[in-house]
């Protein structure tokens, strides 16, 4: 999964990749002070749309490369700030699915999955491996 940031103004859009299992320690810690949920949490609130988890994520990608960024320094638009799914992320998506759900709403689900895995970014780390983003 990447977190993709297009702050209004800018050409090209900043795109981290974001694995959860790949978070170290004291910034998981930071992110449970601040956003006061346990880790498991918050990746599930991250992909769910919390506002409060998806800054907190931004503010450790932009901390790693701008040491000095503060966390009120840190404001989006709901529309600069996005999660999007790698190919094989998708793949394993529509798999899950293709098992589980049945009758209109698994072919309507698919279809969308179809659409969005011709589109996706092709992560050549994820081959053969990919997870979805959620903490165990």
């Amino acid at each position: 999964m990447f977190l993709v940031y297009s702050p209004e103004g800018s050409e090209e859009p900043k795109r981290w990749k974001y694995n959860p299992r790949k978070i170290m320690s004291a910034e998981r810690e930071w992110i449970e002070r601040r956003t006061d949920r346990n880790w498991s949490e918050f990746t599930k609130d991250v992909v769910q749309g919390s506002s409060l988890c998806r800054r907190a994520l931004l503010y450790t990608f932009l901390k790693r490369e701008h040491p000095s960024v503060k966390w009120d320094d840190v404001d989006f638009a709901w529309d600069e700030l996005k999660l999007e799914y790698s190919k094989a992320e998708l793949i394993e998506l529509r798999a899950t699915v293709a098992e589980s759900a049945s009758g209109d709403e698994r072919a309507a689900v698919l279809e969308k999955l179809d659409a969005e895995i011709a589109e996706a970014y092709e992560d050549p780390e994820d081959e053969g491996k990919a997870q979805l983003p959620v903490a165990d």
